[in-house]
């Protein structure tokens, strides 16, 4: 009996691609068309902004514990949030969500692990590059965060926010992401995180110049292994991890 996934989104961009990402295992894996259900809850995110903009996670975390609560009366049984930064709120001291979820920092950093990566570079949101969320589960398994200068992660979070997020993909931003990783990988990175929902619709494992962790997908994979009973069920509610 598979397991109902709920995605708990916050973008769009990345929701939908968490959602496309869990289907297609099911159609590599179980046969066409098929795949456990499904539900996406989004909020929009434009209710949370300004939370995010005067630092008050635990307003986000209501608006997404909200998602949760309808989830959970959809009838999902886990959730996954493909969305990086949320975690920094879904991590936040608080009620339980409804539900049981996976906690993506730590599948991005456990993959990393076992790819036997040593020092890996962060590419997110300027509230992502900004914290400790990946320093700390890279950190867990033994294994370096690395984000850009000052320069670099201003330019990473003005793609974000003016074009990604809106479904816009260039050349010209697919290019400076590229640098962005050049310089990474000249500091001695041996792989690239792409922690920010929507930056693998940007770059690919083509484009770039270290090996990629694309959070998203990594996502949709590890909510599918649970979902199918391939991997333990997940207990995080939500709240701090330990270090």
């Amino acid at each position: 009996m598979n397991h109902h996934l709920g995605i708990l989104g916050h973008s769009a961009e990345g929701a939908a691609l968490c959602f496309r990402a869990f289907c297609q295992e099911g159609f590599r894996a179980l046969g066409p068309h098929d795949h456990p259900d499904v539900t996406l809850d989004l909020i929009s995110m434009a209710r949370a902004m300004p939370a995010w903009d005067a630092g008050d996670h635990d307003a986000v975390r209501a608006i997404l514990a909200t998602s949760a609560e309808r989830l959970a009366a959809a009838g999902a049984s886990f959730f996954v949030c493909p969305d990086n930064t949320a975690h920094l709120a879904l991590q936040r001291p608080g009620p339980e969500l409804a539900l049981p979820g996976l906690n993506l920092p730590d599948v991005v950093a456990a993959r990393a692990a076992r790819d036997g990566r040593r020092r890996v570079g962060v590419l997110g949101t300027r509230f992502t590059t900004g914290s400790t969320l990946y320093a700390e589960a890279l950190g867990r398994h033994g294994i370096a965060a690395e984000v850009p200068d000052q320069a670099d992660r201003e330019t990473i979070d003005r793609i974000i926010f003016d074009e990604l997020v809106n479904g816009v993909f260039t050349d010209d931003s697919r290019a400076a992401y590229v640098r962005v990783i050049e310089r990474l990988a000249a500091r001695g990175c041996d792989a690239v995180a792409l922690v920010c929902t929507e930056i693998p619709l940007l770059v690919g494992q083509n484009d770039s110049p270290l090996p990629t962790l694309d959070s998203t997908r990594l996502g949709a994979e590890a909510a599918f292994a649970v979902s199918t009973g391939r991997v333990p069920f997940p207990t995080w509610r939500g709240g701090p991890l330990p270090h």
